[in-house]
């Protein structure tokens, strides 16, 4: 599906959902920033973000992935978008530091249930491209071998500590990584 505009979408949800709080009253102006991603964010269908430097003088933007949701559905565009507002709701409007606490979960309850043409979740499950290992982790007790984006200090076999030392971390079962190649 091509990419919608983000504006005319973001002023029907704030309308619909957030009681048009998400606007200067002056210039009728998004609080946010909002754009589409320039390709790199392939992980995760959207971001909100705050802070000095970001937006210039906003300081909070909302950044939808091109490349997850580029080719989903019009619903995905819309949850996503519309869960990045929650975010910037709770932040802006509500004045509180919470990722996916009770006021999110409250206003997201409140969304899916005053509507049916999309559903708001706390994460997504649109189908992002796998991305091979940096690093195998090894157990040297049993030689299970996991794949592991990036090492991780003191890391432990689960299943060699939870037989051998009751469920205790110990030095005995530390991991250890080997590139992947």
């Amino acid at each position: 599906m091509p990419l919608l505009p983000l504006l005319p979408l973001f002023h029907r949800l704030n309308r619909e959902h957030f009681e048009g709080s998400l606007v200067s009253r002056s210039a009728d102006l998004p609080l946010v920033a909002l754009r589409w991603s320039d390709g790199r964010m392939s992980r995760t269908a959207g971001c909100y973000r705050r802070g000095p430097g970001v937006a210039g003088d906003r300081g909070c933007e909302i950044v939808l992935s091109r490349p997850v949701l580029e080719p989903l559905p019009r619903a995905a565009t819309e949850s996503t978008l519309c869960h990045e507002m929650i975010h910037a709701w709770v932040d802006l409007v509500q004045k509180v530091r919470e990722s996916h606490g009770p006021r999110f979960r409250e206003r997201m309850a409140a969304i899916n249930a005053s509507q049916d043409s999309f559903k708001v979740q706390v994460r997504h499950c649109y189908p992002v491209p796998a991305r091979a290992p940096r690093w195998w982790a090894v157990c040297p007790i049993c030689g299970q071998r996991s794949p592991y984006r990036r090492r991780l200090r003191n890391a432990a076999c689960r299943r060699c500590c939870d037989r051998l030392h009751g469920g205790r971390w110990d030095a005995s079962c530390l991991l250890r990584f080997e590139p992947a190649d």
